[in-house]
């Protein structure tokens, strides 16, 4: 080892930026003993890395949802990378809580609003680049979203592969119970909408073809083909959309009538679903 730099220079370098010793030795080597210019380096393998990795699947990863103390905003987000076995390790999921901490704290309107925020005096984006040099591995912070409402009710399925906001109308802590159980029930059910007025017409009019279709081939006339389709409509939103769904843990009830069990007028207003993949 050069004279200038010392064992315990390479330790407090990678202590500062997490990468490998031998990496951390050259960087040092080549920055002539600058801290800062070797940062710099480090980040550029990162970044070279990076570029090279661009063309593979990062379907792995961590999603993590946070809310505040007084439970009324919420967010998600999601690390992506290319191995389950990344994606299980403490410094990714570290990383991936610290993004959403920020997220939290700073509350962007956007993903690139929040790749933009300092993250211990660089941009999350800079710093989500050195893990990519850290941990060689194509990694990205693919998703970000926000929620406020009333009361805001978390839930991070199957080993952070999937998290979930949902949106009450009521802060009653109560109903945070509540809140939970229909936010396991998106996870479990993949809503499109949190009611039939949230479907978009796009869908509506797909489904009513779809309807008719189906109905035609089961050789109906053509006169009630549009009656047929309706009644096929009213079971896609029963299926697919939160409020009427049948609520997974009694299915005599629908997830309206168990919010309702709480409160008359407690009602979801907005979810969030994030997946891996």
């Amino acid at each position: 080892m050069s004279a200038n730099i010392t064992a315990a220079d390479v330790k407090k370098l990678r202590e500062m930026t997490g990468a490998g010793m031998m990496d951390c030795k050259k960087a040092l080597a080549e920055a002539e003993g600058d801290f800062d210019k070797a940062i710099e380096l480090l980040r550029k393998k990162g970044q070279k890395v990076s570029a090279k990795r661009a063309d593979r699947e990062a379907n792995e990863g961590v999603v993590i949802a946070e809310i505040s103390g007084d439970k009324k905003r919420g967010v998600i987000v999601k690390l992506s990378c290319e191995t389950d076995f990344v994606a299980k390790g403490e410094d990714f999921i570290g990383f991936t809580q610290k993004a959403a901490s920020l997220a939290l704290q700073h509350f962007p309107a956007s993903l690139d609003d929040l790749l933009k925020l300092d993250m211990d005096g660089l941009p999350l984006a800079d710093r989500v680049t050195e893990l990519v040099g850290k941990i060689n591995e194509k990694i990205e912070l693919a998703a970000y979203e926000r929620m406020e409402a009333g009361m805001v009710c978390p839930y991070i399925h199957m080993g952070n592969k999937a998290a979930v906001l949902v949106g009450l109308n009521k802060g009653n802590a109560d109903y945070y119970d509540a809140g939970r159980d229909v936010a396991m029930q998106v996870a479990a059910m993949h809503p499109v909408a949190v009611d039939k007025d949230g479907v978009d017409h796009r869908t509506i009019e797909k489904e009513i073809e779809i309807g008719k279709e189906q109905a035609r081939q089961e050789g109906k006339p053509e006169q009630i083909l549009e009656k047929i389709a309706q009644g096929k409509l009213e079971k896609f939103f029963k299926d697919n959309t939160l409020l009427n769904q049948q609520f997974v843990k009694d299915s005599k009830m629908t997830v309206r009538e168990y919010l309702q069990s709480f409160d008359k007028e407690l009602t979801v207003t907005d979810f969030k679903h994030v997946t891996l993949g």
